[in-house]
């Protein structure tokens, strides 16, 4: 008796290693295959009937660091491809664009946090899941500390020619900038970028002002040491702090949300920086999965199982921010919280960031219910 020829294992299209995924499953089955099955950590998250050899399925992922298991059946015979360092987000996260309108009980609730702030805050908070959000002093400028190095990273990626290699000079310097959050990184980067950091700077404000986010100034490099809204935004207060690099709750927000539109291929960063890719959306936001700070707006939410917090903080003695993305089973919000204090801010902003992410995660757990 003559053995069958082994069944050639399936090509993998996303899940991708180094990114996030939102439990999508593509890719192509050997001639003859008729079944897929996708499995984490042992347990099986879906089997299904193939026809022809193309497949996508949907699957709800683990949040947070998986490899996916994909298996292909043909009479007896079948082959598996194991997909490793893959960040499940859940599947009711996924981008789709939604119109964004005033939650008044999460408004009033933003109000009464950023009025009790000892200095100046700005905040900003909508559902991508419903829309539903809220602002309090969202336009007002702050110093930008470290926060615009996400907008760094979406010009780097913008202008590479594909997701950097793993290892690569480019891939290291992200990790750097982002990760511990290297100045010298970003610096090295913008002038990978144009040539010297000031040049870089201009291609990053290019960015920003593509989006419609005009409220952001990226001045130079950093010193080393050896979109309209139906939400409401305005000015309550803004701080004194001279020349250099500014934001606002606003921008950094409207800037996530277009990350996170343009990792599944839609969105305004999409549109307007066709070089970011679907893939580069995801690589950004798997290394930012991996960012380990000071608990700040993960400091109550990201105690919570199934809660995923993907943000980048920036902070200098007067000024100290967070902003990012939280996932949870019911889908995902982009939060943005800064503040700014003549006498030097400290554990009181990352409070009230923390403070921010609870209850904004308590009102939409709240509204999601109520959804029919």
């Amino acid at each position: 008796m003559i053995d069958a020829p082994a069944l050639p294992p399936p090509s993998i299209e996303q899940p991708a290693p180094r990114q996030v995924s939102y439990g999508i499953v593509t890719g192509k089955a050997a001639r003859g295959t008729r079944r897929v099955v996708v499995s984490v950590n042992g347990r099986m998250l879906a089997s299904r009937p193939l026809r022809g050899r193309r497949f996508s399925l949907r699957v709800s992922l683990p949040v947070g660091e998986v490899a996916v298991r994909v298996t292909t059946i043909a009479h007896g015979r079948r082959s598996t491809r194991v997909v490793e360092d893959v960040y499940g987000l859940p599947l009711a996260s996924r981008p789709r664009v939604v119109r964004p309108r005033l939650d008044a009980v999460l408004a009033r609730d933003l109000r009464k946090l950023g009025g009790r702030y000892g200095g100046t805050a700005g905040a900003y908070v909508q559902s991508l899941t419903s829309g539903a959000g809220a602002a309090w002093n969202a336009k007002a400028r702050f110093p930008a500390a470290s926060t615009l190095k996400l907008a760094i990273a979406a010009t780097v990626l913008s202008a590479h020619a594909g997701i950097p290699p793993r290892g690569s000079r480019v891939d290291a310097l992200l990790h750097e900038m982002l990760i511990p959050s290297d100045d010298a990184a970003a610096n090295s980067l913008l002038i990978w970028l144009a040539g010297s950091t000031s040049a870089g700077a201009y291609r990053v404000n290019d960015l920003m002002r593509s989006l419609g986010l005009v409220d952001t100034l990226m001045y130079g490099g950093y010193q080393t040491r050896t979109l309209a809204s139906r939400i409401p935004v305005r000015v309550e207060e803004s701080p004194a702090f001279g020349i250099g690099k500014y934001t606002t709750a606003w921008d950094m927000a409207s800037l996530w949300r277009a990350l996170w539109l343009a990792s599944g291929g839609r969105g305004p960063l999409r549109s307007a920086q066709p070089g970011l890719t679907p893939a580069d959306g995801r690589y950004l936001l798997w290394i930012l999965a991996h960012v380990d700070d000071t608990p700040k707006l993960d400091r109550v939410v990201g105690e919570r199982p199934g809660v995923a917090v993907l943000h980048k903080a920036g902070w200098i003695s007067t000024a100290r921010h967070d902003t990012g993305l939280v996932f949870w089973r019911g889908g995902v919000f982009v939060v943005g919280v800064m503040t700014w204090n003549a006498g030097g801010t400290g554990h009181s902003s990352d409070q009230l960031a923390g403070r921010v992410g609870a209850i904004a995660l308590a009102r939409f757990r709240v509204t999601a219910r109520r959804s029919p």
